[in-house]
C-alpha cells in the first residue's frame, strides 16, 4: 500500500514497539492514531511524533468499540491496525495466581480478539484493510516461567490464522508479527528484574522498520506471517 493513504492505529502506542511504528509511519506521510490507558503519556506520545491519540483499555470491550468509534471520526476513515497492546505475567506452573493470568489473558487475548473483531467489522464494509498482530517468539517454543504469556501468544497466533482465512476474500491482508526479546520496557511492565541496556538485542525500531515494510508490499502481496531475531545476542 501507499503509506500516505494510510490511516493507521496502533494499540499499545505510547511506549515501544507500538511507539516506534506509529513515528515511523507518520515519517512515512501515513495519519496514526495511537492508544493506550495514561493519557498523559498518550499526550506526550503524540506531541513528539505529530500523531493523533484516542485514550483506551483493549481489556474493555465497550471502551474498544468507542476507541474504532473516535479512530474512524478523528481520521476520517481507517485502513490499517496495528494490534499491539499487550503485557507479561510470567511464574512457574505452581506459583501462578489464577488472578493475575485471568487478567493479563483480558488484555493480550480477549483485548485482541475485541480490537481483531472491530477492524473486521470495518474493513469488511469497505471490502478493504490490513491488520498486523504483534506476536511473539513465546508464540512459537515455550519456556520455564512462561505458562500465562506463552498461552497468550500462542492462542494469538491461532486466531490470526482463522481470521486470515475469513478475511482474504473481503481484500483484508492479516499478519503476524513475532519479535524476539525487545528493549523496551516489557520486562520492567511485567514485574521483573531489568537488567542493563543490551545492545545485541532487538530495539522497537527493527520491528517498527518491519511493520513499514510488510505494509508497503503492493496489495495484491502479503506476508503471512514472520520472526524476528537478534543476529548474535549476548545475554
Amino acid at each position: 500500500m501507499n503509506l500516505k493513504e494510510a490511516k493507521v492505529l496502533v494499540t499499545g502506542g505510547s511506549q515501544g514497539i507500538g511507539f516506534a511504528t506509529a513515528k515511523i509511519l507518520v515519517e512515512a506521510g501515513a495519519e496514526v492514531v495511537i492508544s493506550a490507558r495514561d493519557e498523559q503519556r498518550l499526550k506526550t506520545a503524540t506531541e513528539s511524533i505529530g500523531a493523533k491519540f484516542v485514550t483506551a483499555d483493549v481489556s474493555d470491550e465497550e471502551s474498544v468499540k468507542q476507541l474504532f468509534a473516535n479512530t474512524i471520526d478523528k481520521l476520517n476513515g481507517l485502513n490499517v491496525v496495528i494490534n499491539n497492546a499487550a503485557y507479561g505475567y510470567f511464574s512457574t506452573i505452581d506459583q501462578i495466581e489464577t488472578a493475575a493470568f485471568q487478567k493479563m489473558l483480558q488484555t493480550n487475548l480477549m483485548g485482541a480478539m475485541f480490537v481483531g473483531r472491530e477492524s473486521a467489522k470495518y474493513f469488511i464494509s469497505k471490502n478493504y484493510g490490513n491488520i498486523i498482530n504483534i506476536s511473539s517468539t513465546a508464540g512459537l517454543n515455550g519456556f520455564a516461567s512462561g505458562s500465562a504469556y506463552v498461552a497468550s501468544k500462542f492462542a494469538l497466533k491461532g486466531m490470526t490464522e482463522c481470521w486470515r482465512a475469513e478475511l482474504r476474500k473481503h481484500n483484508i491482508r492479516v499478519m503476524l508479527v513475532n519479535p524476539s526479546e525487545v528493549q523496551t520496557e516489557f520486562v520492567k511492565n511485567s514485574g521483573r528484574e531489568v537488567k542493563e541496556h543490551n545492545a545485541t538485542k532487538l530495539m522497537a525500531e527493527d520491528l517498527a522498520l518491519t511493520m513499514k515494510s510488510i505494509l508497503e508490499l503492493d496489495d495484491r502481496a502479503f506476508i503471512p506471517e514472520l520472526s524476528v531475531w537478534a543476529t548474535n545476542p549476548r545475554n
